[in-house]
């Protein structure tokens, strides 16, 4: 007999499993909304060019795409981006600026599987729209470090690493024509991790004196890892007044991050440009400061993408965490996520006899909001033992016992687990409110 198996690069969530996520989802939720973000969704299945409308043709490579019974090319949707952008633009003239959006769903990616990296993921996208200034990019780099607190993750744990674009742009303008800026800034992506020789035969092919061009770029690098002081009177010393303005930007933005009280989870990094061509400003992602310094997330300003999928141009920022390696770190630290939902209440039962008056007290009980299981086997007599060994399993925290004697009287016998107490009460209207105060203040003495 074959055995069947899940496919590479996805997950089986078993109970515990599926607590944990849960328990990600619930701090991820809890930190949107305490910031005033309201929550959407979008189809798992897109059509397939709103995709390569976004990333090239490239992206094909990565996608879980194919035709359709209907015909048409479609795809399971590797980020939520595109599907927000598609939804802001068709209804932008309606909607309540800024908009202040985020989601929670599943993405697919078509790789090799890898330590924090799978082909089924979740991802916890949160953006801003319709606001171009500085304190967008603050409350959602806020976001970012609140979101990563409410997982379990403490300071010193992690830090956001911010850069600019913009100020990038400003800098090479003296050594590179603008649409080749973008070639440059995917050999900075790489500057820590190729040998410094390989960049200067990289970047000679943009600039004849690539031996300058490298040391001004180091430059810049070195003045931010001095601090702030050091880079703004670097920014300041520059002959640019593009640069000298784009410093007043990066200044605001500091201060909001101060003023927000998260100024001690963000440092400014000039090296993090990330790779994709469409962010516009300010760029920023998340390292996890222990272990193997994976990074956490990534995001920044991006604010081309609406006008290009039919929509008006509306400014943009937003962030996507990943529940991989969040998780995988989380483990590592032992930091609980989640438990398995556990009952308030178990029924031990003493026999068939007293079923009909178990399963309706039952009714009652799961009507009045509390979690309630019992046993589904046909039952034996005097069977209390074992009964009561499973309510232990379960982690209920009370077992109520409806043996012939408590039936015959009217009565429940309620056992407070963790204490191990135990005392009668009139199974009557007045037993719900006595089970909710048991489960607040344990039996009374």
């Amino acid at each position: 007999m074959s055995t069947f198996q899940s496919l590479p690069g996805f997950r089986e969530f078993y109970p515990e499993d599926c607590a944990a996520r849960n328990g990600l989802f619930r701090a991820w939720r809890e930190a949107a909304r305490r910031q005033g973000f309201a929550e959407y969704d979008a189809p798992v299945l897109e059509p397939l060019e709103l995709f390569t409308e976004k990333s090239g043709e490239e992206i094909r490579t990565q996608l879980f795409e194919f035709e359709d019974k209907g015909g048409r090319k479609v795809a399971l949707r590797p980020e939520m981006t595109p599907s927000l952008a598609r939804l802001v633009a068709a209804r932008a003239g309606s909607l309540r600026k800024p908009v202040k959006w985020f989601s929670i769903g599943e993405c697919f990616r078509y790789e090799k599987p890898q330590k924090g990296r799978l082909r089924s993921f979740y991802q916890f996208n949160a953006d801003i729209l319709g606001e171009a200034g500085p304190g967008a990019d603050a409350e959602c780099i806020a976001l970012l470090v609140e979101s990563l607190k409410a997982c379990g993750l403490e300071e010193g744990e992690f830090e956001i690493r911010i850069s600019d674009r913009k100020l990038w742009f400003y800098f090479l303008k003296k050594y590179v024509e603008e649409a080749k800026i973008p070639e440059v800034l995917s050999i900075i992506d790489k500057w820590d991790r190729e040998p410094q020789e390989v960049l200067r035969q990289k970047l000679g092919t943009y600039w004849s004196d690539a031996q300058i061009m490298q040391a001004d770029i180091n430059t810049f690098m070195e003045a931010a890892e001095l601090g702030r002081t050091r880079l703004f009177e670097w920014l300041d010393g520059q002959n640019s007044s593009q640069l000298r303005d784009r410093a007043n930007d990066l200044d605001e933005l500091l201060e909001s991050l101060h003023g927000l009280g998260v100024a001690q989870f963000v440092r400014f990094d000039p090296r993090i440009v990330r790779g994709l061509a469409y962010y516009t400003g300010f760029v920023f992602e998340a390292y996890q400061k222990i272990g193997t310094a994976r990074a956490l997330a990534g995001g920044g300003r991006y604010d081309s993408l609406i006008q290009k999928f039919g929509g008006p141009d509306v400014p943009a920022v937003g962030f996507a965490i990943g529940d991989v390696t969040v998780t995988d770190l989380l483990q590592e630290l032992k930091r609980p996520l989640g438990d398995v939902d556990k009952p308030d209440v178990y029924l031990v039962i003493g026999g068939e006899a007293e079923r009909k008056t178990a399963l309706e007290l039952a009714g009652k009980l799961r009507a009045a909001g509390l979690a309630v299981d019992y046993p589904l086997y046909q039952l034996k007599e005097n069977q209390f033992g074992k009964q009561l060994k499973t309510a232990n399993q379960v982690d209920a925290r009370l077992a109520v016992i409806l043996g012939p004697d408590e039936v015959a009287k009217g009565q429940v016998k309620i056992k407070h687990m963790k204490s191990n107490s135990e005392a009668a009460f009139a199974n009557d209207a007045s037993l719900i409110e006595n089970m909710r105060n048991i489960l607040v203040n344990g039996l009374p003495v």
